[in-house]
């Protein structure tokens, strides 16, 4: 039973990630066909806070899961409408101005700056410990820095195509933005990475609320649930703002609807409950570090149903970004060599100053 408890996190993080890659090529395809991202993300969040709700209410009102629940006060309210604004309105809607800008594989291998900034941000707050004379402090440090260099590689240097893998797509990519040789590939490339970095700027952010808010309110589905009830009146202001359009809002069976639906119940659902989930056991830095998942399952899906063509810098700037993830990782593993040994110590000490 230990072990399993052991694993859930490893592969709750794994599950979240392939969530993600399954999202990005929806939303791009749908992006692509005329969905406006910001009645998208309004529509998911209102679905995913329509099948949460009920949830909340059952597993962690009536059935005797009160023990982790405590007041839910003004002060704790304000604290989760920030994660909404961060993790959600922020986060997504820029996130997916900068999807229609460029692909689905720059967007998952942006991902991977996700744990320098998270690591970063950990540090500043005092939520996680470096040690600078010892080998482990420096590796988080220069870890942090490789991964950001890598992603300034790969937004701002392209250089030549890479050969492709598949000579057709299976997918054809119809709409506004299609055809990657087009001008919108070539003009937009950098303002479509810049925008999505921007995005994960925020989302570490979230992440790192997200420890925050749990220790003062455990109960996850409420707190999901207040997620997306808030992210949905977020951006459904930013959506009658920008997006005055009518015809936007309504919906047919088509890709548009299937991307909505999936991304109402399987991210903001199951992905964000899981997310919250693994950070409160292992912390933010801990899920920050399975970005780079993301980047794989991607890239696999691009090339293989898109045909998609890399570039060397966007290449050689990923290869560098997953450097300096697993120079990070290599840090945070002593971190936790070190507190097994400690608590073993004191259970050892415990252990002979009161014998049974």
């Amino acid at each position: 039973m230990g072990s399993v408890k052991s694993v859930a996190p490893y592969l709750g993080m794994t599950i979240v990630q392939l969530a993600y890659g399954g999202s990005n090529i929806l939303g791009k395809l749908a992006l692509e066909r005329g969905l406006s991202y910001l009645v998208f993300i309004v529509y998911r969040h209102l679905i995913a806070t329509a099948i949460l709700g009920p949830l909340a209410y059952v597993l962690e009102r009536v059935n005797s899961c009160r023990k982790q629940r405590t007041k839910l006060s003004l002060s704790i309210l304000f604290k989760i409408f920030n994660l909404a604004l961060f993790g959600t309105t922020i986060h997504q809607n820029v996130y997916y101005a900068g999807l229609d800008c460029t692909s689905p594989t720059v967007a998952g291998a942006m991902g991977s700056v996700i744990p320098a900034l998270t690591f970063t941000l950990a540090v500043f707050l005092r939520m996680e410990e470096i040690k600078i004379k010892k080998a482990k402090g420096r590796a988080k440090i220069i870890g942090a820095l490789v991964c950001i260099t890598g992603a300034l590689l790969f937004t701002f240097w392209q250089g030549p195509l890479l050969p492709g893998f598949v000579k057709r797509p299976l997918i054809t990519v119809q709409g506004k933005n299609s055809g990657h040789g087009s001008k919108h590939y070539k003009d937009d490339w950098i303002k479509g990475s810049v925008l999505i970095l921007t995005s994960h700027v925020a989302f570490s952010a979230w992440l790192i609320l997200q420890a925050m808010v749990y220790e003062v309110y455990p109960a996850r589905l409420s707190t999901n649930t207040l997620i997306c009830f808030f992210a949905s009146l977020q951006s459904s202001a930013l959506a009658l703002i920008f997006d005055r359009n009518t015809s936007s809002w309504k919906l047919d069976w088509n890709i548009q609807l299937l991307t909505i639906v999936y991304s109402g119940i399987v991210i903001s659902c199951l992905a964000y409950y899981l997310q919250t989930f693994c950070i409160s056991k292992k912390g933010p830095v801990f899920a920050a570090m399975f970005s780079p998942v993301l980047l794989v399952v991607v890239g696999l899906f691009s090339v293989l149903f898109f045909a998609e063509r890399l570039h060397l810098g966007s290449l050689i700037g990923a290869l560098v970004i997953i450097l300096g993830l697993y120079t990070v990782l290599w840090g945070k593993s002593k971190d936790s060599d070190e507190d097994h040994k400690e608590n073993a110590k004191t259970l050892s000490s415990s252990t002979e100053s009161h014998p049974v």
